[in-house]
């Protein structure tokens, strides 16, 4: 398939993702989450681990799956993990180290830097808005759609494809579009089920809401119900189920022809699993899915720095070394 193809299916998906999540934005991220999702963050996760996380040393990628750990399994820190500024603190830290082990390989100046990176963390976690943005925004529409936007544009660049620009415009205008199209008169109801169901995110809906001044809301449960919930929800649903869909589009970079059998039927027991857990209980099931879902946002860090790194050189005219990251 080439990459033309690949980009065209993604233009497709786009669209597709965009048309549902308008319609049945809470549904669709839901179903995205519990069913992609789990399929998405086992099978990157062991595509990263062929590219030795995109990191200067063999093992450096044990220090970010230690903060994630950590931060759920560590029984001395198990009070500090309430607290939203020591999460926050976590992830700008594990971002600042996948900044140092994606671009610097000299251990000194490694040591240097990891020393400096705590000292940043310690300075700059006062404010909210570092909160939001490390805490909340991050490891969700930061990492579903900024990421995923920059690892295309980087695909684009370096392909110098117009269907792979085409792609990138049309995921910005379907993003716009929820934030455009805002119908006073839409009819949708939210069911109970789906919104106990979407508890553990309304806080991201609420932020997002206030962030972009949509609405003045009183409390977190009215995001089922106002316009400015809706067209959050649209947004977030849309975000997430491209995300995934853009990773599985990747047939040549997943290689499911390649995987060895014993790794493949694991892969699909825990996926068949995980998707057991959410049709019983969906919250027990996000639950039970956390630590595999942050693990993958941490450990594709690196990979984040290198794909801006990427379209920075691109941006520069520089010549780009052997391409390290697939072609998307």
């Amino acid at each position: 398939m080439t990459i033309n193809h690949i980009n065209c299916i993604n233009t497709a998906l786009i669209i597709f993702s965009c048309v549902v999540a308008f319609v049945i934005p809470f549904e669709l991220f839901l179903f995205s989450y519990g069913v992609l999702g789990p399929l998405h963050y086992l099978t990157e996760i062991g595509w990263l681990h062929k590219k030795n996380y995109f990191t200067k040393g063999k093992y450096d990628f044990i220090f970010l799956i230690g903060l994630c750990f950590a931060l759920f399994f560590f029984p001395a820190l198990a009070h500090l993990a309430k607290d939203s500024t020591f999460v926050a603190d976590v992830l700008a830290f594990a971002v600042l180290l996948a900044l140092i082990f994606a671009l610097v390989k000299d251990r000194l100046y490694r040591f240097t830097l990891v020393v400096l990176a705590l000292l940043a963390v310690a300075v700059v976690n006062k404010s909210t808005a570092y909160l939001l943005l490390m805490g909340i925004f991050l490891p969700t529409v930061i990492h579903v759609f900024i990421f995923t936007l920059a690892f295309m544009l980087f695909g684009a660049l370096k392909e110098k494809s117009f269907s792979g620009y085409l792609s990138i415009a049309v995921l910005i205008v379907c993003a716009a579009s929820f934030f455009i199209v805002r119908p006073e008169s839409f009819q949708y109801t939210v069911s109970a089920y789906v919104q106990q169901s979407y508890f553990q995110f309304e806080l991201l809906n609420f932020s997002l809401i206030n962030v972009f001044h949509l609405d003045a809301l009183s409390k977190t449960s009215e995001i089922f119900s106002s316009n400015a919930g809706f067209v959050v929800m649209r947004f977030i649903a849309f975000a997430y189920t491209y995300h995934y869909l853009n990773w599985f589009s990747k047939t040549s970079v997943i290689q499911w022809h390649k995987v060895p059998m014993k790794t493949l039927f694991l892969t699909l027991a825990i996926w068949l699993l995980s998707m057991a857990v959410y049709a019983y209980d969906y919250n027990l099931g996000m639950q039970a899915l956390l630590f595999l879902s942050l693990l993958h946002v941490f450990l594709e860090f690196p990979l984040n720095v290198v794909s801006f790194a990427g379209i920075g050189k691109a941006l520069a005219g520089s010549n780009l070394p052997a391409a390290r990251v697939a072609n998307n």
